[in-house]
């Protein structure tokens, strides 16, 4: 089809990944480590070989052939004297020149095994020999001693143009195997001054390489991973706009334009969310006004609504004092319901106040004795320990960095209500654990009261729930809310042990070190959750 064109194919090696590089790269690597290895080898063999060849075969064959020219010589001595003398003496040599002739033929046949030429001198000798031997020496040795033999004087020039023959055969042999011994030593110097040329060049190549992997390392993954590095400390240190450079493989040029693509990502979202903080900032600001107008006003309401209560609480109960027995039955009930309400709805106010306070308006921390704080609070129940002949006993408690006052209340609250809630037929005994968990210390307040069912472990940390009626036991709802309030402001955690049945044990955490200021939001979001009531 014409008017169709291909898209531009990119270079086939921009392509690759860093695996495919590094695969590249140890396979070239392996392959030209391989080739050096194998002429190496080759080298070394063949310098063992020729190295061999002269120690075992070309130095051992000459002196052989020396000692074989030593022997036959003793041979013509002693067979040249019994033949002018006849004396048995002087075939000793020759006899013993006859056995060394057999050990040094037989060990020049065997180093000159394979070599045809060496061993054709070698025949050449042996004939020479044979035929002097033959014309000369047995028959002379076969003479009878005591006189001279006739037959080594007729034959004097055989016997000497025979052994000439035979001298000449021999210069012909060690002559060759001096030369070949030279050759041998002349093939052993070069193949010496290969194998260093050799060894030379692999370490020149094996540099080489290394350097060509150490270099493509630098620039293929090292450097573009510096460079990747370098965009990407910029980036963190504020500059967004720095834009992510792309080098090295196909799959580090992939990582850079993520990376890029997550700034610039990152980027969209900084602008948005730099305009919700400044969103957030306006509202924080109205929310924190608002507060402190709901403040000055839950202020300023609690004690307008206090002042009409003490009121309507007073002039009640001067009507019951002054006017009590003088009216029905029925105006009595009527007056002490409006005292009993109006005295309620002032304790719930304080409560109420001393709730919001938790958290918000306290003391600075300080080291609390809690020995001390517990003391202060059997004293301030005192009386309605005795009255209820309660038992208490405690573990040593430790000194804590908290709010003094908060933890008074705490205490109050938790040995108020253990005993409060106790059987009408069971003395109340309770129990103050203290023991040690990691940074936190974990407290128990144990009873042997009427217990909380487990269904209601939760609700009773919720403000105004309450288990019972007011008539049965008396109090606002927020005895046990203001404690879940106060543990969680020091760091804590507080719960109702769902395991033990005897009774009531109350867990709650503390820290040793107070936590974190929290932000004023945080801690309204806490109070409304502590708010809610239970489902």
């Amino acid at each position: 089809m014409t008017g169709m064109t291909r898209p531009p194919r990119a270079p086939r090696f921009t392509a690759w990944t860093t695996r495919l590089w590094l695969r590249g790269g140890v396979a070239v690597s392996l392959v030209v480590l391989a080739v050096l290895g194998v002429t190496g080898a080759w080298v070394l063999g063949r310098t063992a070989s020729i190295s061999d060849e002269l120690v075992d075969v070309r130095s051992p064959a000459l002196s052989t052939a020396f000692r074989l020219e030593s022997a036959l010589l003793n041979q013509e001595t002693g067979i040249r004297g019994y033949g002018l003398t006849g004396t048995p003496e002087f075939l000793e040599p020759y006899q013993r020149g006859l056995t060394d002739e057999n050990t040094y033929t037989t060990q020049l046949a065997r180093l000159l095994r394979g070599d045809s030429r060496a061993l054709g001198d070698l025949r050449t000798v042996q004939e020479a020999l044979s035929t002097w031997q033959e014309r000369i020496a047995r028959p002379v040795a076969a003479s009878p001693p005591g006189a001279p033999s006739p037959l080594a004087t007729e034959r004097a020039a055989e016997a000497k143009a025979a052994f000439d023959a035979l001298r000449q055969a021999m210069s012909d042999q060690q002559e060759r195997l001096r030369a070949e011994r030279a050759g041998t030593r002349a093939d052993l110097a070069a193949t010496m001054r290969l194998r260093n040329w050799v060894f030379a060049a692999i370490a020149v190549v094996i540099a080489l390489l290394a350097g060509l992997v150490f270099e493509g390392l630098r620039r293929g993954i090292t450097g573009p991973l510096e460079q990747l590095g370098a965009d990407a400390r910029t980036v963190a240190g504020g500059d967004f706009d720095h834009p992510i450079s792309s080098a090295g493989p196909a799959d580090l040029r992939r990582l850079s334009g993520e990376i890029d693509f997550m700034r610039r990502r990152l980027v969209r979202e900084l602008a948005f969310s730099e305009e919700a903080r400044r969103q957030l900032d306006a509202q924080t600001a109205d929310l924190q006004r608002s507060n402190a107008e709901l403040e000055q006003f839950a202020y300023v309401a609690s004690h307008d609504l206090q002042e009409p209560l003490r009121k309507v609480s007073s002039f009640t109960q001067l009507l019951q004092r002054r006017y009590g027995g003088q009216l029905d039955a029925k105006a009595d009930q009527y007056i002490g319901i409006a005292v009993d309400g109006a005295n309620r709805m002032q304790t719930l106010i304080n409560d109420l106040l001393d709730f919001s306070r938790v958290g918000r308006v306290h003391h600075a921390p300080e080291k609390v004795d809690l020995d001390d704080v517990m003391e202060r609070t059997l004293s301030v129940l005192s009386v309605g320990i005795e009255e209820a002949g309660a038992s208490i006993t405690h573990d040593p408690l430790p000194a804590l960095v908290a709010d003094p006052t908060q933890m008074g209340m705490l205490w109050q609250n938790l040995i108020g209500n253990a005993v409060k809630f106790r059987r009408p037929d069971l003395a109340p005994e309770i129990r103050v654990g203290a023991a040690r968990e990691g940074d936190l210390w974990r407290f128990t307040v144990t009873d042997n009261g009427i217990g909380i069912a487990p269904e209601y472990a939760d609700k009773v940390f919720v403000i105004f729930q309450r288990l019972h009626t007011k008539d049965v036991y008396p109090g606002s709802g927020i005895g046990l809310a203001m404690c879940k309030k106060i543990v969680e402001f020091h760091g804590g955690e507080i719960a109702v042990d769902p395991e033990y049945r005897d009774g009531t044990r109350i867990s709650f955490t503390l820290a040793a070190e107070p936590p974190p200021a929290l932000s004023p939001s945080t801690i309204a979001e806490a109070s409304r959750a502590t708010a809610e009531p239970a489902p």
